[in-house]
Formats: C-alpha cells, sequence, structure tokens
C-alpha cells in the first residue's frame, strides 16, 4: 500500500472523527531509512486529545502524536522557546494526509510562517551556561588519561559545541540526528570537523577538536570560567 495511504488507515482506524492529520519526519524525505518510523500528527475536536503514542500498525512502527488545534498551538508554543520543535516541523514540512474542515491548511500555514521566522533569539545567560560547560569539558580533556573518560568527554564536547553553534547563528536546534542536520545548514563543515576531532581524540590527540571547540566559543565570546555564578532558589 502506498505510505500515505497506510499512515491516512492507521489515523482513520483510531480516529474516524480526525479532522486532520500529517505525515512527517525523516519517512517523507531522501534520508528514509530501513529503521524510519512513520511519524503522524493528527488533530481532533476534543478529548482524547492531547496524547502520544508509540505503536506498530500495518508492518510499520509508528510515533502518533493527537492534538486539538488549540493544544497543537500550546505545545508548539512551548517548544519554539525552546527553540526546537519536532511537532513544529512535522506540520511545516510534512505531508498533509487530509484535512475536512481546514484546520489542515490552517496549522500548515502557521507551521511554515514560525519557521521561516526562526527561533527566538537566545539570552546571554543561556550561552553564558554554555561557554562555561563546554571550557570546563575542554579542562576535563586535558587533565584526563583514562580512555573511557575521553570518549565521553569528547563526544559531550561534539554535542555542546553543536548546540553553541546553532544558539550564536540563532537556528533552530535539534538532538541526536537532527543536531546534525541543523548543523548542515547552519554550519556547513562544521559536524564533519567535530566528528574527526572526536576520532582524533580517541587516537590520543586534542589538537583538532580542541581548535573547532575554541573556534565556536570565539564567536560567543570565549571560554568561560574565572567569574562564571548563577544564583540559585531558597527553597
Amino acid at each position: 500500500m502506498d505510505l500515505m495511504e497506510t499512515a491516512r488507515a492507521l489515523v482513520l482506524e483510531r480516529h474516524p472523527d480526525a479532522r486532520a492529520a500529517f505525515l512527517g519526519g525523516s519517512v517523507v524525505t531522501e534520508r528514509r531509512t530501513a529503521m524510519s518510523d512513520l511519524d503522524v500528527v493528527v488533530v481532533l475536536h476534543g478529548a482524547p486529545a492531547p496524547y502520544r503514542e508509540s505503536f506498530r500498525g500495518a508492518g510499520w512502527p509508528v510515533e502518533m502524536f493527537v492534538h486539538t488545534e488549540g493544544t497543537w498551538g500550546a505545545y508548539v508554543g512551548r517548544e519554539v522557546r525552546k527553540g526546537r520543535s519536532p511537532l513544529l516541523f512535522m506540520c511545516a514540512e510534512g505531508e498533509l494526509l487530509f484535512d475536512v474542515d481546514g484546520v489542515g491548511a490552517r496549522i500548515a500555514a502557521k507551521a511554515r510562517e514560525l519557521v521561516a521566522s526562526g527561533p527566538p533569539v537566545v539570552d546571554g545567560e543561556v550561552v553564558g551556561d554554555l561557554r562555561y560547560a563546554i571550557t570546563d569539558l575542554l579542562d576535563d580533556l586535558a587533565g584526563s588519561g583514562d580512555r573511557s573518560e575521553r570518549l565521553f568527554i569528547a563526544g559531550e564536547l561534539a554535542r555542546r559545541t553543536g548546540e553553541l553553534a546553532l544558539v550564536v547563528r540563532r537556528s533552530w536546534r535539534g538532538g541526536g540526528k537532527w543536531l546534525a542536520r541543523r548543523l548542515e545548514v547552519a554550519a556547513p563543515g562544521l559536524g564533519d570537523r567535530l566528528r574527526r576531532g572526536v576520532r582524533e581524540v580517541l587516537d590520543g590527540r586534542d589538537e583538532l577538536l580542541v581548535s573547532v571547540v575554541d573556534e565556536v566559543l570565539g564567536e560567543a565570546g570565549g571560554r568561560l570560567w574565572a567569574g562564571y555564578r548563577r544564583g540559585g532558589t531558597a527553597s
């Protein structure tokens, strides 16, 4: 059965009164793999939305995100403020499976508008936290001779440096494979340089990774350790 027809049938099997549905994620792109699942957003009039569920259907692993128009807006609003919204991109870049009353078209248009506008500017405190964390990891790397420690330090350095690069470019962020994909767009070549740097660390050479990390730190104000301070709460 056609992929779109399969996804549409799975939605209507569970929610025959659904107003609209989208099929998003890697499965609708050239990056589709044998392990891709069906990421489906469903829009209902009301209960049992909102909820999400993972299941197998028609031979596919399925991630179903079920919302009303209002809860979709509320969830996306919270995610957008964090600069990372899978739900937003599923509707902005996914395929509209069906649209009974126009709500799907409204959500798709709003999603594309938000994506085009970009994430909100990250405040200086968040940037400072990333600079401090990365600086601390660089010190840990310089001081560690344990191969297992160095593996995890290098991996964490690559991840946090990628996040910082996206933040300073005011780019949408992501985790796992989506961090790599966002970096491809926002900072071409950086992900590959970080990967090579991590490999060299595992062979006992830190120079490349440290150089790449310092380059990204320099875009945000450089290393930060002495003078870093954050207040806490009493309770």
